[in-house]
């Protein structure tokens, strides 16, 4: 896109300090090209060496701004008095850095005005470079509170939508969150709350390799509340770990680590003859840890996508798995296998606090199409398991229909029954009347993972 500028104008202007245009490049990626804020700016701080102070700044304005999406243009809008659709994409990102900074940081006023306002003056001209200023000055001349109270749907009439507004999640999101609480619906505005929290990472260090205790002593971390294998990361970046780098632990939540041991521990009908499926392997953190705890047994690895594929093979090296690409629906595979997982695609709306503008990418639409996907990858799973054997199902998504709406299907179509799950979790508390699980950022510190055991036969 070609943009007017005002080149002796645009020389005098003061550009993006190195954190603010790091910031601002993300969102640009973000916006144009469906980038992931939370691989693209790693990434780019390392690729321009910023560190420190810098880099935390950076990354607070980044997620922020991704996470507070719709509230930040709700804000706008009413500062500008136009729809967010009516101004110029770049000039959009910029308002958003600046409100997000006046609205959610300590950044003086004056700081986050002229900043923003600068960096419009070199990208455009003055007169773009003035309506930022005018929209800034408007916004932050009241705070959070007061544009929230006027803005935001009456807390009486709506409570969802008004819960919604307030935690910057659109209102789907939260009325699918509020169906899967069920009776416990009260808990709505921390479960919104909890996604805009920086998440702790979570390493899984691979069994027979390194135990929780020796690798949370390496990294100075924590080991983990409910997994044998998770320990916390206080900070930093994970990648420059040696025991990432090495293959002796992964990146993974402690609730990703629970399902595939979950699995494991299932009851079968009849011998375990070692002969494991992941039909949905991609990226391979739960197939790697399937296989670490496979005891001389062996996984098949179903992924079809090619770069997915490659990291399962990478995550997975040295260990007893066989990585397929074909698609899991139809895989070519004889059936007999003991324990198959199907950790099938879907929403994501239990990780939301890792992929800060995964709220505002997906949209109610998705939902039926990932359903029958989720149903079609389940009925394949079942097909391949021997009568005896357990398939175990899993989402990171609440919703109920990519939840309890695929399993009542497969309970309904197929010779499966439902196992009580909650037991394969332990020592995770607070699991509900069951037989499914449901774990909960704001409950338990891990995703909002959905697991449901089936037997088969």
């Amino acid at each position: 896109m070609t943009r007017p500028r005002n080149n002796k104008r645009s020389a005098r202007r003061k550009p993006l300090d190195p954190a603010r245009r790091a910031a601002f490049d993300v969102l640009r990626a973000v916006s144009e090209k469906d980038a992931y804020a939370n691989l693209a700016l790693p990434a780019m701080l390392r690729d321009r060496g910023i560190t420190g102070r810098d880099a935390a700044f950076a990354t607070e304005l980044t997620y922020g701004t991704c996470r507070t999406r719709g509230l930040l243009d709700a804000i706008i809008a009413a500062a500008a008095g136009r729809s967010p659709d009516n101004i110029d994409p770049v000039l959009l990102d910029l308002l958003r850095l600046g409100t997000y900074q006046l609205m959610r940081t300590r950044v003086e006023p004056h700081a986050a005005v002229s900043t923003t306002v600068e960096q419009a003056g070199v990208e455009f001209d003055s007169a773009r470079a003035g309506f930022v200023n005018g929209v800034l000055r408007t916004i932050a001349g009241r705070d959070e509170a007061s544009w929230v109270s006027e803005l935001a749907p009456e807390a009486t009439a709506d409570p969802i939508g008004h819960a919604a507004f307030v935690h910057a999640h659109p209102r789907w999101i939260a009325q699918a969150f509020a169906d899967a609480l069920g009776a416990e619906a009260g808990q709505l505005n921390t479960l919104l709350s909890s996604d805009d929290e920086r998440p702790v990472v979570h390493l899984a260090a691979r069994p027979g390799v390194l135990t929780a205790a020796q690798l949370a002593e390496q990294v100075d971390g924590t080991v983990g509340r409910y997994s044998p294998y998770a320990v916390y990361l206080p900070g930093g970046d994970p990648g420059r770990l040696a025991a990432i780098r090495d293959g002796a632990a992964l990146v993974q939540d402690e609730g990703s680590q629970l399902v595939a041991r979950a699995l494991t521990l299932a009851e079968l009908d009849g011998p375990d003859t070692g002969r494991w499926l992941d039909l949905c392997s991609g990226p391979g953190g739960k197939t790697a840890l399937l296989a670490a705890l496979a005891d001389g047994g062996r996984v098949t690895a179903v992924e079809p996508a090619e770069r997915r594929a490659e990291l399962v093979e990478q995550n997975t090296k040295g260990l007893p798995v066989d990585v397929l690409r074909v698609d899991g629906r139809d895989p070519g595979l004889d059936p007999g296998f003991d324990r198959v997982l199907v950790d099938a695609p879907c929403t994501g709306l239990g990780a939301l606090r890792r992929r800060p503008e995964a709220r505002w990418r997906r949209v109610p639409g998705d939902v039926p199409q990932l359903a029958k996907l989720q149903r079609e990858l389940l009925a394949s799973a079942i097909r391949l398991t021997r009568p005896g054997g357990v398939v175990l199902y899993a989402t990171c998504s609440p919703h109920l229909a990519e939840t309890v709406g695929v399993v009542a299907d497969a309970l309904r179509r197929h010779p499966v029954t439902a196992l009580d799950t909650r037991p394969l979790f332990a020592p995770v508390d607070d699991l509900g009347d069951g037989p499914y699980v449901q774990l909960w950022p704001h409950r338990h510190g891990t995703d909002a993972m959905f697991a449901a055991a089936l037997k088969v036969g």
